[in-house]
């Protein structure tokens, strides 16, 4: 078995409204030396090794549903579940 551990960030060219919603909260506060803040999503997924490539199989599953490939990037890292 092994860990996955996915990132999925807006794209540079598209606005994150709740990443520019919390950068203006943090200068209200008076931390202006943070200039940018961008949200994203993380997962944590545990995987069996089978018959297909493991990053085959979790790249399929951030295609076709952890992120809006329109929109969003995404990277991923794999460990062993040891590593963890």
């Amino acid at each position: 078995m092994v860990f996955v551990k996915v990132y999925v960030t807006y794209k540079e060219s598209v606005l994150d409204p709740q990443g520019e919603a919390v950068k203006g909260a943090l200068h209200r506060m008076g931390y202006d030396e943070i200039k940018e803040v961008r949200i994203g999503k993380y997962f944590e997924m545990q995987v069996t090794p089978g018959v297909r490539p493991i990053a085959e199989v979790v790249e399929e599953a951030c295609d076709r549903l952890l992120a809006n490939v329109n929109m969003e990037t995404y990277r991923f890292e794999i460990l062993d579940v040891e590593e963890v």
